[in-house]
């Protein structure tokens, strides 16, 4: 049974990234030997979905942050990739999602941005939410939930506070009766 997790961070006033997409803010949490659950999380994943402002934003670093994972990019531009584990979508989400997991991928990270997160909302398609809220007001930026987007009740699975006052969330959807 296929998984939807969203695996995000957010400042406290709920922005993803600044305007300009980047996300040197979050170096506040570098902590030598500390990964905030990452690692655990990364190797419970089959693949991964982004929007290409994300994928853009992934290029930027020295290395491919993704390089064992099947690598999902929504987009409608026509980008092009040298690696093999990196494929471009224009498929509705709903479709994109049944390909996915018609391929044999089950549990799946949304890694952003807010516009894909949003159509994903907009369908019901996520089923966990894992939200790391920085201690840090942006002011502005990219918003996490971009308006106008649904409503969608949760459950709290569980929550951890870490040193650096990182505050981590695991919501699941819970389903309508």
């Amino acid at each position: 049974m296929r998984k939807v997790t969203l695996y995000i961070a957010a400042s406290l006033d709920g922005y993803i990234a600044h305007s300009d997409r980047k996300i040197d803010w979050l170096s506040i949490l570098n902590i030598e030997g500390e990964d905030y659950g990452y690692t655990a999380f990364y190797e419970s994943i089959d693949a991964m979905v982004l929007g290409s402002n994300t994928y853009e934003v992934g290029l930027s670093f020295d290395e491919w942050p993704y390089p064992e994972k099947k690598s999902f990019v929504f987009t409608q531009r026509q980008l092009k990739s040298d690696r093999e584990n990196v494929v471009f979508v224009s498929d509705t989400v709903k479709q994109a999602l049944a390909n996915i997991e018609a391929q044999g991928f089950e549990n799946i990270w949304l890694v952003g941005g807010g516009a894909l997160i949003n159509s994903f909302l907009q369908h019901s398609l996520i089923d966990e939410y894992i939200i790391s809220t920085i201690p840090i007001i942006l002011g502005s930026g990219i918003h996490l939930f971009p308006p106008p987007s649904p409503e969608e009740k949760l459950e709290l699975i569980n929550s951890k506070q870490y040193p650096s006052g990182l505050l981590q969330a695991h919501y699941r959807r819970k389903v309508k009766v």
